[in-house]
């Protein structure tokens, strides 16, 4: 810092000021400070920073989903990156694989690393853990899963009305016989979903068959075995709702390895990369994500700064996006 003062010729306290963003510095002693560090190479120690600031932030968040491979957790996570990164936060992110015990061990490893807030997917079952940290006084935001315990903000979508909507725009073709693939039960989203489809079945006049919902799901591989055991009943299918992005890609698998991907309708929910460049496209309920992500991060970084107002249950509307494999109509 001194040899950034001398290149700069301004003081180092004027220096700690414009690195630690703090007011006092005129733009173009900024603009001269800054450029002195670039040239140095100078990085400060923002550990060392933290400690002496006075509202003891680290500038760092934690962000704990389910899967960082997975297409949506990994689009969710670049959008609260995007925000972090204009704010001048790094994010540190986990996978919790949906085990309680590893979701706890993540957060005492971010809690121990004194991040300032952190945004989380919930696993499926108790989130004890989560209660415990957030009533620590950790700022914290739920996403795609809302909490079970009060003061904490949550975003997820419009699943059960989505989910609804697919299963009738399914029936409004004349089907009448349509399938539900889910992934785990434990999982809310996976309930509300769940209870769209069957909505959607009452609202539009049909009976539920039993032997035509297949859950707990998880992956495409399960899914591709389940798909394949209701083509290997005396009445299947003829139209699916899958409802996650990985079930979709394995019942897709399955229709295509049988050459039913153009007679059997299909609509999944969650887009996934490639989806519309396949022969029909696949029909989705997409999310949308990247607002799902900026949403969870405006919280998150409002409740950092102070904001206590009463926690906030936000829902980003999904859209049903048709390809071509939703509006195949049942073979009479």
């Amino acid at each position: 810092m001194r040899d950034v003062a001398a290149l700069a010729k301004v003081s180092i306290k004027t220096v700690s000021r414009v690195i630690n963003g703090l007011p006092g510095a005129g733009a173009e002693v900024v603009d001269r400070v800054r450029e002195a560090a670039r040239t140095l190479g100078y990085r400060p120690n923002l550990t060392a920073s933290s400690l002496r600031r006075s509202d003891r932030r680290s500038a760092t968040i934690g962000v704990l989903f389910e899967d960082l491979s997975n297409p949506f957790d990994a689009a969710l996570l670049r959008a609260v990156e995007d925000r972090a990164r204009h704010a001048g936060v790094l994010v540190l992110a986990g996978s919790s694989e949906d085990d309680h015990t590893l979701q706890r061990e993540l957060l005492v490893s971010l809690s121990t690393r004194r991040v300032d807030g952190v945004v989380v997917m919930a696993v499926g079952g108790h989130q004890d853990a989560l209660q415990q940290e957030r009533d620590r006084g950790t700022p914290m935001v739920l996403v795609d899963r809302p909490p079970t315990f009060g003061g904490t903000d949550c975003v997820t979508t419009t699943n059960r009305d989505s989910s609804r909507d697919a299963v009738l725009h399914l029936a409004g073709l004349g089907h009448r016989d349509i399938a539900f693939l889910g992934d785990r039960r434990t999982l809310w989203t996976s309930q509300e979903r769940y209870t769209g489809y069957l909505e959607g079945l009452a609202q539009a006049g049909l009976t539920l068959r039993d032997e035509l919902v297949r859950t707990d799901l998880h992956g495409a591989d399960l899914a591709e075995a389940a798909t394949g055991a209701l083509f290997d009943l005396d009445r299947p299918p003829t139209a699916l709702f899958t409802a996650q992005n990985l079930v979709t890609v394995g019942a897709m698998r399955l229709l295509r390895a049988r050459d039913l991907h153009r007679r059997v309708a299909l609509i999944g929910f969650d887009d996934f990369p490639l989806a519309d460049m396949l022969d029909p496209g696949i029909t989705v309920v997409r999310q949308d994500v990247p607002g799902i992500g900026r949403k969870a991060a405006e919280l998150i970084f409002a409740r950092i700064d102070g904001d206590t107002s009463p926690p906030v249950h936000a829902v980003v509307p999904a859209a049903l996006v048709r390809r071509g494999s939703g509006e195949i109509a049942p073979i009479s």
